[in-house]
């Protein structure tokens, strides 16, 4: 049995891309049954290819799973109803627990993952603290890829902490209890963003036949099934095999089993067998759709480009490759290599003059465009034309970096600056990155297409913004993605760095109302940068009144990046990766305002929106009392909060203030408060042994 392994959005076994379809499994009363044979081969009569266990399974379970052709994951089981971190001993329990369980199976192939936890309750983790739950899953999955680095690692989250992610997980795996179809369908384009770069798994998913009835259990099933599949999801458990349920004590009250009490199978069995048999539903059409390719001394890039489109599942219409001027035979490669493939050849003019060069030889209704360092998955094509069938002017979808060869490709792949899309809500773009983006033919000559002055970068976010002011909306497509291949050293990503800054001088000057005075860009959108969405410092949890909300979701303006990638974590990688971290911000703002520089006034300073502001101050609370607190003893002292919009928090009496806390990871909090009009008025605020303190600027 072929190990499985992670390939972008999805899982793949040797060279064929597996689709996770599982089946939870016990525990039962009285314990597991003395011979697994009989019910494995009904499940894998039924269609489903994995067993989810809620225990570290043992060689009988496992070699009972191998013999009908399952992969089983398996579920660490340790006291995480508990205050756990209260002190050390439960969670070294755990790893003991987990490296005896996997001692005893000594790497058997049948195993394929362990969850190593399952739903930690909502209430528990906001008094234990979110960060530090969320660290020490991240411990216990470290230890389990340290004793089994063949197993897939996950932790089984829940809508009522999805801001749990941990950081080092394989794959985003949710237990998900929607009823109705389109709330499902919907979360389902949510959890793609919070998983990041990943693939989602729904770990749990099922419905009560004692109280919907059997027929309403057997409908939901089978459309949750279909749902799953074509909103891109890497697998799907159903819970549960049977309806006999042991948690340390029968459960009696409720059936979610797709067998009864007594071994018969009930209608949903038989729902769930035919959906998995369905093919997966493809775009309403096949439009014709132009791939078009520029490139530039990629000699030694463009072929793995070129063959990943000549396997696409959905074929384009005609391949347009343009040689921008290349010096290192790129076009000779191509015309012997790639015959078939129509090729443009042109005097170095820039990127945007060889894409709009490119849509002028195309003819699909669609066009496609991607890089020569892109590599685009089997199902690209196929993804986006789903995205237009959905109504959508242009689509796009996610750039990965493939996994690292060497130390330098991981530190480039987690350090700042890489493409990203911007995302206005979970289905609508408000960015999408050239590298990955198809437009409908008509709206792209509409706008007028590239801009020629963007010879390197910064092509995208100027075309982006002229199709949205025409009215075009943007729709992201999140299995539609393309392997990019970072900069494969530090020096290449530096100079990539610098070309990025030049480029967004010239948008600056051509856009300058959607840029602050700092020249940072004025996105409405969430910017995602391909970690798993978690919470970190700062990040603010909407727990809802009493903590008690079923949906509790993060607030903030951008995606953590990807992390660095484990096998090069070492203390010289970290290292070089925090001096890349502090030095592109420097780099890339040096050459995007070296020719537009903002200088302070005599007596006043600006803000982003180019208001003049009287004065800042900082409170230190060692208790950690910060914004919310000031807030409400603002609004006690009887100021008015100001509007959604409003760059301010609070007015009163022609005074306006606007809040912030700094969180440090040592404990405490310093509030800045930035005031327009008399400071006196917030004077209250300060401890009564201090005055006001400028903060740094």
């Amino acid at each position: 049995m072929e190990r499985l392994r992670i390939d972008g959005k999805f899982f793949r076994a040797g060279g064929l891309r597996v689709e996770l379809r599982a089946v939870t499994y016990g525990p039962f009363p009285g314990g597991w049954p003395e011979d697994f044979a009989d019910d494995f081969a009904r499940i894998a009569a039924a269609g489903f290819l994995a067993l989810r266990v809620y225990e570290m399974p043992g060689p009988a379970l496992l070699d009972a799973a191998m013999a009908s052709g399952l992969r089983v994951f398996g579920g660490l089981v340790w006291e995480q109803g508990r205050d756990f971190l209260r002190d050390g001993r439960t969670l070294a329990a755990a790893r003991v627990a987990l490296a005896e369980g996997l001692r005893a199976v000594e790497g058997h192939p049948a195993l394929a993952g362990l969850y190593v936890g399952n739903e930690i309750p909502a209430d528990l983790v906001r008094w234990m603290g979110p960060m530090r739950v969320r660290r020490a899953l991240e411990e216990l999955i470290d230890t389990g890829k340290s004793l089994a680095p063949d197993l897939l690692w996950a932790y089984a989250n829940y809508p009522s902490t999805e801001y749990l992610e941990p950081e080092n997980a394989d794959f985003t795996a949710f237990n998900l209890y929607l009823e109705d179809e389109a709330a499902f369908r919907g979360y389902l384009k949510r959890l793609h963003h919070v998983a990041g770069d990943r693939p989602v798994v729904v770990s749990e998913f099922g419905l009560d036949s004692r109280r919907n009835g059997l027929d309403r259990q057997a409908a939901t099933l089978a459309w949750a099934v279909r749902a799953a599949r074509e909103e891109g999801v890497a697998g799907l458990s159903v819970y549960a095999w049977s309806d006999r349920w042991w948690v340390g004590h029968e459960v009696l009250d409720w059936d979610f089993g797709l067998r009864d009490r007594v071994g018969v199978d009930k209608p949903a069995l038989a729902a769930v067998r035919d959906a998995f048999a369905e093919p997966v539903s493809r775009a309403v059409e096949t439009p014709r759709i132009s791939v078009i390719v520029c490139t530039r001394n990629g000699a030694g890039r463009i072929a793995g480009c070129l063959r990943a489109l000549e396997r696409q599942t959905l074929r384009a219409c005609e391949i347009v490759v343009v040689d921008d001027g290349s010096t290192d035979g790129t076009a000779e490669r191509v015309a012997r290599d790639f015959p078939a493939i129509h090729l443009l050849r042109l005097p170095a003019g820039g990127l945007s003059a060889a894409r709009n060069a490119g849509a002028e030889a195309a003819s699909g209704e669609l066009l496609a465009f991607t890089d020569d360092d892109c590599e685009p998955d089997q199902d690209w094509l196929l993804g986006l034309a789903r995205g237009f069938a959905a109504g959508w002017d242009a689509v796009g979808g996610p750039n990965l970096p493939p996994p690292a060869r060497c130390a330098a490709e991981a530190i480039v792949a987690a350090a700042p600056g890489a493409p990203s899309h911007v995302m206005l809500n979970d289905e609508e773009a408000e960015h999408l990155p050239g590298c990955n983006l198809a437009v409908r033919r008509f709206a792209y000559f509409e706008v007028g297409g590239f801009d020629p002055r963007f010879t390197t970068a910064g092509d995208d976010v100027d075309f982006c913004w002229r199709l949205r002011d025409c009215g075009y909306r943007l729709g992201f497509a999140p299995t539609a993605f393309v392997w990019h291949h970072r900069r494969d050293s530090l020096r290449g990503y530096l100079r990539q760095q610098i070309g990025y800054g030049k480029a967004e001088r010239l948008l600056i000057a051509k856009h300058p109302g959607r840029f602050t005075v700092a020249g940072d860009a004025r996105w409405d959108g969430f910017i995602y940068n391909g970690g798993p969405l978690r919470v970190v410092e700062g990040s603010i949890v909407y727990h809802g009144v009493m903590g008690q909300a079923a949906y509790q979701s993060l607030s903030d303006r951008m995606q953590p990046r990807r992390p660095l990638d484990g096998r090069f974590g070492g203390f010289r990688e970290r290292c070089c990766l925090a001096c890349l971290d502090a030095l592109q911000p420097c780099l890339r703002s040096w050459f995007r305002c070296a020719r537009w520089r903002v200088g302070r006034q005599s007596g006043v300073v600006r803000v982003e929106d180019g208001s003049v502001f009287d004065e800042e101050f900082a409170i230190w609370s060692e208790e950690g009392k910060g914004r919310d607190h000031y807030l409400r003893l603002l609004l006690a002292a009887g100021w008015k909060s100001g509007g959604a919009s409003d760059g301010w928090d609070l007015e009163k009496d022609g005074t306006r203030v606007l809040l912030a806390t700094e969180r440090r990871s040592g404990g405490g909090a310093n509030t800045l408060l930035r005031v327009w009009g008399d400071g006196a008025e917030v004077a209250f605020l300060l401890p009564s042994r201090g005055s006001f303190s400028a903060a740094c600027p």
